[in-house]
């Protein structure tokens, strides 16, 4: 045991080896610490971003429910399966070619160059990986093309509805989005660009209320147009005639996975949770965009109950979406305060705006999607000019920002009425867009899908 003793390294010896052994793990740590952090950071940033995606998602489900309980349950079948369409043909569409479309090459013009599935010539700034950002994208455009379904629904051929899921994911959302999103015109910060010289600033939509929900909205009010009312809606001296869905359950299950949904929707546009700016910015939209919907709700709840002696449950669903498609531009620069008063806008207008398409213009919008998303999506881009905290004209900050806000939402929803009018013209002109009379009457899912989804 002595000689073992005796043979051991002396304290001092110890002493020495362990600095040695903590400087070298210091000097390891400096070198590592930083690439670690970052790798670390974007692993986060990726697992939000795909949450956010799935979230999103969700939505779909949400608009399933919603436009199924605003209508009769004979159509329920062919309004559930409109909603997987959308989804199934927006992923394979935007793949192959829409993704090009968004974020291809050309990065300043008019459209991006398409990728036909390959998806090597895009590189995310931030280090996320390109096929989680495709999904999250893909999300989006799905959400947009299926905003349609609810105003088309009830006499709208399957096969006809097809083609316009194709065409709005191939190239009519893809390219709005480019001008926007993708790095397109009317987002370049060059002192030299359009925008620029034009405005001073740049077109601001954080989350679609331009890009995603308006142009859903002004495609569901042209489809309804071209598709003409159902039958019965109108007496013939042109009075409205309510036609009740058969479950507002259904309906306000839908709203609530929405509202859920838009947790995703919003703040997930942030594409990162890592860092204190961050982890910030995505609790701020968080309470702005929940502010806007209660607002919203509360505000149609009201205006409903002086304008017709009994608070509408059914116009305060709506309100609640209303309110939260006017705050997804904005989310991210107003304030709560700023977010409550453009969700009341949104939740006041929608009452007035649903009477007026269906009485005065008869269209006919069993859901009022035309309201919520079109109006409201062009109220909150517009809105977001005067409210901004940092550009905005009621924070002292000019015209400038609000003029690129109402110029950018115009000329978006140009494109879209342009594409639409097309799309719905050539379609109603050859194949048909509308359903025979007796297919209408009888309901849409024995005639065009030969299921019900309800056997008693």
């Amino acid at each position: 045991m002595d000689k073992i003793v005796k043979h051991l390294p002396s304290k001092r010896v110890w002493a020495l080896l362990l600095m040695g052994l903590a400087t070298a793990g210091t000097a390891f740590a400096e070198t590592t610490s930083e690439p670690l952090a970052k790798d670390l950071g974007i692993s986060i940033d990726t697992v939000w971003m795909l949450l956010a995606a799935t979230l999103v998602f969700f939505m779909q489900p949400g608009f399933a429910y919603c436009e199924a309980g605003f209508t009769r349950s004979k159509n329920t079948t062919n309004i559930l399966f409109k909603n997987f369409v959308d989804f199934m043909i927006g992923s394979v569409v935007f793949w192959f070619v829409g993704f090009g479309f968004m974020f291809g090459s050309n990065g300043k013009g008019f459209v991006g160059a398409p990728n036909f599935g390959d998806l090597s010539f895009y590189h995310n700034a931030a280090g996320l990986p390109t096929e989680g950002f495709l999904m999250f994208e893909i999300v989006f455009c799905a959400t947009s093309a299926t905003i349609v379904s609810g105003a088309m629904a009830e006499r709208t051929k399957f096969s006809m509805y097809l083609i316009y899921s194709l065409v709005i994911s191939l190239f009519i959302y893809p390219i709005e989005g480019h001008w926007t999103w993708g790095g397109g015109w009317l987002c370049n910060a060059d002192p030299s660009s359009f925008m620029m010289s034009t405005f001073g600033v740049t077109f601001h939509d954080f989350a679609g209320s331009a890009v995603v929900h308006s142009v859903g909205g002004v495609l569901a009010l042209l489809g309804a147009i071209f598709l003409g009312p159902r039958i019965g809606k109108y007496t013939k001296d042109g009075k409205s005639r309510a036609i009740p869905g058969h479950s507002l359950s259904w309906a306000s299950l839908g709203v609530f996975i929405l509202w859920m949904g838009w947790f995703g929707f919003n703040p997930g546009s942030q594409l990162a949770a890592s860092g204190e700016v961050n982890r910030n910015a995505i609790s701020h939209v968080f309470l702005t965009t929940n502010l806007a919907a209660v607002a919203g709700g509360l505000a149609t709840m009201f205006t409903s109950w002086i304008k017709y002696g009994k608070p509408s449950f059914s116009l305060t669903l709506n309100g609640i979406l209303a309110g939260l498609v006017g705050i997804t531009a904005s989310c991210d620069m107003v304030s709560p305060a700023g977010s409550l008063i453009i969700g009341a806008i949104c939740g006041i207008l929608i009452v007035f705006s649903i009477e007026f398409i269906d009485t005065k213009l008869h269209i006919d919008d069993p859901v009022g999607a035309s309201s919520v998303h079109c109006i409201c999506g062009i109220i909150g881009t517009i809105l977001t000019g005067l409210f901004s905290t940092t550009q905005g004209l009621f924070y002292g900050h000019g015209f400038g920002f609000l003029g690129a806000q109402v110029f950018g939402i115009l000329v978006i929803d140009l494109w879209t009425a342009a594409c639409g009018i097309v799309l719905f013209y050539v379609i109603k002109h050859t194949h048909g867009l509308r359903v025979e009379p007796r297919i209408e009457e009888e309901g849409l899912d024995v005639y065009e899908h030969g299921e019900t989804a309800y056997n008693a």
